[in-house]
């Protein structure tokens, strides 16, 4: 399990979509399928992705109709690169 995925597990849910659990519990990294950078049985990048709790996984992921739009996942995967940084995981050189 790569350090990114990891980061995930108790965390909050960034992404908070409607009917989100709120649950820490549940938290996993969700991948941002793109694909430019993903295919059948291909996951993008771990940097690629969003903490999300059970129920909003299944939404990002297809597996539950939503309402969610792509400024909500942008928003979620720009509070979980923050976090990323200001713990270290990832690193932005000047």
């Amino acid at each position: 399990m790569s350090k990114l995925r990891k980061s995930a597990q108790g965390q909050q849910c960034t992404l908070r979509l409607t009917g989100c659990n709120y649950n820490p519990e549940t938290v996993v990294l969700a991948h941002i399928r793109n694909n430019q950078f993903c295919g059948v049985a291909m996951k993008p990048p771990d940097y690629m992705g969003v903490f999300a709790c059970s129920s909003c996984h299944d939404k990002i992921d297809g597996r539950i109709k939503s309402d969610g739009t792509y400024k909500d996942i942008l928003g979620a995967q720009n509070e979980t690169l923050k976090y990323w940084v200001e713990v270290g995981l990832i690193e932005v050189k000047k």
